[in-house]
């Protein structure tokens, strides 16, 4: 295919390594579990994974043994409780190393190594204790007043999956709805995956141009995807699935029934279309019924 255009399969292996710096970004929505199924099913190890929540992708990585280190501010199961693949991996000898901030912290990490800065300062963690459990957060006295600031280290990963509705062959990537720190993380990244609903013509992304977030002069590799996001959601495409956030909390805490998931959902379907034919009567549950913003002169 022309422009950037790959398949996921492609894009894993092109641009995730054993050892790599891996972030799959998007606060709620967006986030791409389609991404992080192609890196179970082709085997990748020693990852360290970054997120400023860490969800259920991350715990289906953890419980697949794809990880080496988690850095992140907060983790669990949005609304229902613990990632149990996450906790027995920590909590039980397993290995996995953890790096805490708060999400500012994280946020000014991402946006450090955006700006291609060595560090960012912040007004932050005092009176708590993850300076004394992270040795990275460390202070600076500003040259200007005297005061002393929280420092923390840009973050540069290897590459950063971002999930969008939509982008052109070349990867400008346009997203609407609920946004994360998706721009700072593209931007601080050697490479960067854009998964997509939908491939449309580069017209009609230059007729809307203040909806582009990722640039294709970043991008590395586009993926059309659709439902690429599920169980998270894609505004204006389709809802997110709260039943199978809630059934997930069963599902983490036997690591039985964990591996039964990976064997039939990851393992046991060689894409994201499988895995949508497997859940029949998923995209007429969870589609979105349409609701139209008002349109923009951007004549001149």
């Amino acid at each position: 295919m022309s422009g950037k255009v790959m398949t996921m399969k492609e894009a894993v292996a092109s641009f995730v390594a054993d050892g790599s710096t891996v972030v799959i970004e998007g606060f709620t929505h967006l986030i791409c579990f389609a991404a992080g199924h192609e890196i179970i099913r082709q085997g990748r190890r020693n990852l360290t994974l970054a997120r400023l929540t860490p969800d259920l992708v991350y715990d289906q990585l953890i419980g697949a043994g794809c990880a080496k280190k988690l850095i992140y501010s907060w983790a669990g199961n949005p609304g229902v409780g613990s990632l149990h693949s996450f906790r027995r991996a920590l909590e039980g000898g397993g290995g996995l190393e953890t790096e805490e901030y708060s999400h500012f912290g994280m946020v000014a990490r991402f946006q450090a190594g955006a700006s291609g800065l060595p560090f960012a300062t912040l007004r932050n963690y005092a009176g708590t204790d993850l300076p004394r459990v992270n040795p990275n957060i460390k202070t600076v006295t500003c040259p200007y007043t005297g005061e002393v600031l929280a420092t923390v280290p840009a973050l540069r990963p290897d590459v950063t999956i971002v999930h969008a509705q939509r982008a052109d062959k070349n990867g400008n990537a346009q997203i609407w709805g609920l946004m994360g720190v998706q721009k700072e993380a593209a931007f601080a990244s050697k490479h960067v995956v854009v998964v997509v609903e939908e491939l449309v013509e580069e017209s009609l992304i230059r007729s809307d141009p203040n909806r582009t977030l990722i640039p294709a002069p970043i991008v590395s590799a586009v993926v059309v995807e659709p439902y690429g996001a599920h169980p998270s959601y894609s505004q204006g495409y389709y809802d997110r699935d709260n039943d199978f956030y809630v059934a997930w909390e069963a599902v983490s805490k036997d690591p039985a029934a964990l591996k039964k998931y990976l064997d039939e959902y990851v393992y046991g379907v060689p894409d994201r279309a499988a895995y949508m034919k497997k859940n029949a009567g998923l995209a007429e549950r969870l589609k979105a019924k349409p609701l139209m913003c008002a349109g923009v002169n951007y004549g001149y």
